[in-house]
């Protein structure tokens, strides 16, 4: 088995509904998302996949939806204030753990073809949270 792995930054703000920890305020973090690959097989080019090819599906997403944004529950007092106010706001349907956001990069990296296996969310320099499918 060959696996590569892309790495891939960005910013983004959250809080944490019904949580009784600092993280139930307003707050953001400096992500680092890692992004792994993987295939039995290489391809022509003997690659498992164009790294470009990774940062322009993953990294254009997060770029487009995530990054530089408050990623918070569908039902968070705050989605109606900040949307008023012009802010840009990423909603889901949970709370915006990094377990959750892990999660949704994976599903979106899958559901565009990328043969991924895991996704890893840092948080900060030493936490994280994986998914694997």
């Amino acid at each position: 088995m060959y696996l590569v792995t892309k790495r891939i930054e960005f910013c983004y703000g959250h809080r944490l509904l019904d949580y009784d920890g600092v993280c139930k305020h307003p707050h953001g973090h400096n992500a680092v998302v890692e992004v792994d690959v993987r295939t039995d097989e290489l391809d022509p080019r003997n690659m498992v996949v164009d790294f470009s090819d990774i940062k322009r599906i993953v990294k254009g997403w997060i770029d487009r939806e995530l990054d530089h944004k408050m990623i918070l529950r569908h039902d968070d007092p705050l989605v109606g204030p900040l949307e008023a106010l012009g802010e840009p706001v990423f909603k889901i349907d949970s709370n915006p753990t990094v377990e959750r956001i892990c999660k949704l990069i994976f599903d979106m990296a899958h559901d565009q073809g990328l043969a991924v296996v895991a996704t890893r969310v840092w948080e900060t320099p030493t936490s994280f949270a994986e998914f694997r499918g």
